[in-house]
């Protein structure tokens, strides 16, 4: 069975309560039911973690590695931006992490188009709420069901 990490960086707490007009009135805990009920349906198991706190983050990221999780979804929140730090931990790892945004982080305030954790992920999805979510999980079991087909 797949184990699949769903990490979400400083503010994702706050779903359903921070500006609902662009992130919707859905919870962190409804997004984290979603994703293990998902995970399940699909045959992989899913543990969750969020945090506030860039070191808080990066541990979680070096325990990914040594607890053989096979994929990470991740929301960096703002870290995305600016957070070399959290890259070097994303890029320290052999566990494939995608980076998803609730928002079209393109479309909004200019400082939000850039990320530094995109070049060391396997892919990024950004504006498809929390769809996003399902479609970063289903990519991962697919990549490692075809890595695992090819061992």
């Amino acid at each position: 069975m797949q184990h699949i990490l769903l990490l979400n960086g400083p503010n994702l707490n706050r779903l359903g309560k921070r500006e609902p007009d662009i992130y919707g009135s859905e919870t962190l805990e409804d997004l984290e039911s979603r994703i293990i009920a998902k995970g399940r349906e699909l045959g992989a198991s899913v543990s969750t973690f969020q945090s506030n706190h860039e070191g808080e983050l990066i541990d979680r990221l070096h325990l990914a590695a040594d607890e053989e999780i096979d994929g990470i979804i991740f929301n960096p929140g703002a870290f995305t931006h600016y957070s070399y730090a959290i890259r070097d931990a994303v890029a320290s790892i052999p566990v494939p992490v995608i980076e998803v945004h609730i928002s079209n982080v393109h479309n909004r305030e200019p400082f939000r188009e850039h990320s530094v954790i995109a070049p060391v992920a396997a892919g990024q999805i950004a504006g498809l709420g929390f769809l996003g979510y399902d479609f970063a999980l289903q990519a991962l079991i697919h990549k490692q069901g075809k890595e695992e087909s090819n061992d």
